[in-house]
């Protein structure tokens, strides 16, 4: 594939999906656990365990979809046949997962039965999701070969999820706010999530065209294909970064709205929080591609752990007792760090990709994608689980005001070294990425001989 510049319109088609994949995202993290405990009735740590329950399941499918993208061909492509049967589905789950059994049910649930439900649903809604989300983000490498296009296309994809972050965030207790109950409040946020959701997808898969020249793997089974992807060592060392990165992104999401409703005694300043966050981060997400471009992407990157990490650390020894302002300027701090790390990893892993076509001299991005969003929903489904647990052994009751020393304690150790020790680990397993700038030039100075030599000799 030659290298080449993408015009404005194939960016922001590509990146608009974002938008409304990052409101599911947003929506896993921010509120869906609170939504089981406070509103459903889910016992904590059976609400972690469904979600737990149904990440590693939703697991199993992700590298599917991955391989079988990889291997298609159609009039429209390997990628988007998948994203447009996935988008109506994602759209259909996302408001059966925030509409609570008792508005359609008479008598009340079991947790057993409600525990059931829970984790089903969760499924369904994650596969739908990776039907759309695997196949788009296998095209991303397959658009552009140039090192810091693959950077500036990643930008434009990740400045589409902070809107949708922000919205995320920011519109969805407003949203709730809006019926005359919680109940139906968050059905109507399921309503306008996954009907964005739909309508981004759509977007995306008519308006960004796949390469015309790439062809289908063929020759590896699925097996054997997955067996590869492991043995590619650059990847794997930015996939268990990610993964920690996303454990402690899913704490921080899914632990604020305990912190300002319990410890603070703010729940209504949640929103406003998190809006500092996002927003500080998005302001920082150009910020840090100019920087990569100078620095370099990993420098870039494990420079936002560390910010996050600080930030944190000075909000568990000074945050409850300085009230919130000092909290939401904190919250600030973190969303430069937030910003910092919200490129590099997808331009980081685009390049390791690339070392498997020198490996291997086939295109197989699904599959690693396939197992890349595995790694995201692992990394989740271990917070989620983590979270849950936790706040059930430390006592936490559901809407009571005060909660115990105990669980404060607790909720401010998420938000504080639990949290900022996960995103050390990340930083350490990045260390170890061997891929630079010139590494990869080398690489694709590799690929290209190849690739003339094949096209000689098959004359």
């Amino acid at each position: 594939m030659a290298e080449n510049k993408l015009p404005m319109g194939v960016k922001l088609g590509y990146g608009v999906l974002e938008l409304g994949g990052n409101l599911f995202f947003t929506a896993s993290a921010f509120v869906l656990m609170n939504y089981l405990t406070d509103t459903v009735g889910l016992a904590a740590g059976f609400a972690g365990l469904a979600l737990t329950v149904g990440r590693f399941w939703d697991a199993f499918y992700d590298p599917i979809i991955g391989f079988a993208s990889d291997k298609t061909q159609t009039r429209m492509g390997r990628r988007r046949p998948y994203m447009l049967v996935g988008a109506p589905l994602a759209l259909i789950a996302m408001v059966l997962m925030f509409t609570n059994p008792s508005l359609v049910t008479d008598r009340i649930m079991s947790q057993a039965n409600l525990f059931v439900y829970i984790m089903v649903v969760y499924i369904i809604l994650c596969m739908a999701y990776s039907t759309v989300a695997i196949p788009y983000l296998a095209m991303s490498p397959e658009l552009t070969a140039d090192y810091h296009e693959r950077t500036s296309l990643t930008g434009y994809r990740m400045g589409f999820s902070v809107v949708g972050t922000l919205l995320g965030a920011g519109a969805a207790l407003p949203i709730i706010g809006l019926c005359k109950d919680k109940s139906t409040g968050f059905v109507l946020m399921g309503v306008i999530f996954g009907g964005i959701m739909f309508l981004t997808a759509l977007i995306t898969t008519f308006s960004v065209k796949e390469p015309v020249d790439l062809k289908p793997a063929k020759s590896m089974g699925f097996g054997k294909t997955y067996l590869e992807v492991f043995k590619n060592g650059p990847y794997v060392l930015i996939l268990l970064t990610y993964i920690f990165h996303i454990i402690g992104i899913t704490l921080i999401s899914g632990i604020a709205i305990y912190y300002f409703k319990y410890v603070l005694g703010a729940e209504s300043m949640t929103t406003l929080a998190m809006l500092i966050l996002l927003g500080t981060a998005m302001v920082f997400i150009p910020i840090s591609v100019v920087i990569g471009k100078r620095v370099g992407k990993k420098l870039v990157y494990g420079a936002g752990f560390f910010i996050i990490a600080a930030s944190l650390m000075v909000l568990f020894f000074f945050g409850h007792a300085l009230g919130v302002t000092f909290t939401l300027v904190m919250m600030c701090f973190t969303g430069i760090g937030f910003g910092f790390s919200y490129v590099m990893p997808y331009a980081i892993v685009a390049d390791a990709i690339e070392y498997d076509y020198l490996r291997i001299g086939e295109r197989r991005e699904g599959a690693f994608f396939g197992v890349w969003l595995w790694g995201v929903k692992i990394g989740q489904a271990l917070a989620s689980l983590i979270m849950g647990v936790i706040l059930q052994y430390i006592g936490y009751i559901a809407n009571l005001m005060p909660q115990t020393p105990r669980v404060e304690l607790g909720i401010r150790l998420f938000l504080g070294p639990i949290s900022a020790a996960i995103f050390v680990m990340a930083a350490l397993f990045l260390y170890f990425y061997p891929i630079t700038e010139k590494r990869y030039n080398e690489i694709c100075a590799q690929i290209a001989e190849r690739e003339a030599f094949v096209s000689k000799t098959t004359r």
